[in-house]
């Protein structure tokens, strides 16, 4: 018994042609660093990869690569807080901004919003950074973002609207 072409999945090179960017960019924006992105980024298209010959090849591909993403960032934020050190600061200064300085004014920096925004966004809890990140960089429906986070559509709504407040309240 032959099996029909139409019923065979595109080429695995095609797709990850067609989704390296936005999932590399995804990565970025989720875990701040190149290099742990970049590990991110590899083994997510190897699980892909090896998952490819059993999938369905009339599904949405995009949600399952995001799936797969998120997954493995959930893993590694999940090992890192395992291995991670209390470190307490022992000087009464308050703390410098990720950019090293002690205060600072949005008129001072042209790139403050992004900086601050960036610094607001990787502050909130993984389930609703993810969520934002796969709303409005991604650009997701929240169907899509229950599929890829693995959870009920209005746990992903609610996970994107309790982000929101927690932004805006801070900005």
């Amino acid at each position: 018994m032959a099996l029909e072409n139409s019923h065979l999945p595109a080429p695995f090179e095609e797709l990850m042609r067609r989704h390296e960017r936005e999932i590399m960019r995804y990565l970025l924006r989720v875990t701040g660093h190149r290099e742990d992105a970049a590990d991110l980024f590899q083994e997510t298209f190897i699980r892909a990869y090896r998952a490819y010959p059993r999938i369905n090849p009339d599904g949405n591909l995009r949600p399952w690569l995001y799936t797969i993403a998120t997954n493995l960032c959930r893993n590694r934020a999940r090992d890192s807080a395992r291995r991670s050190r209390v470190i307490i600061q022992s000087s009464d200064d308050p703390p410098p901004d990720a950019l090293g300085r002690s205060h600072c004014s949005p008129h001072e920096d042209a790139g403050y919003a992004a900086v601050r925004m960036r610094e607001l966004v990787s502050g909130l809890p993984a389930k609703q950074r993810q969520s934002i990140h796969l709303r409005y960089f991604a650009g997701f429906e929240y169907a899509e973002i229950a599929a890829a986070m693995g959870c009920s559509e209005e746990s992903a709504r609610a996970n994107v609207s309790q982000a929101m407040r927690k932004l805006k309240a801070t900005w």
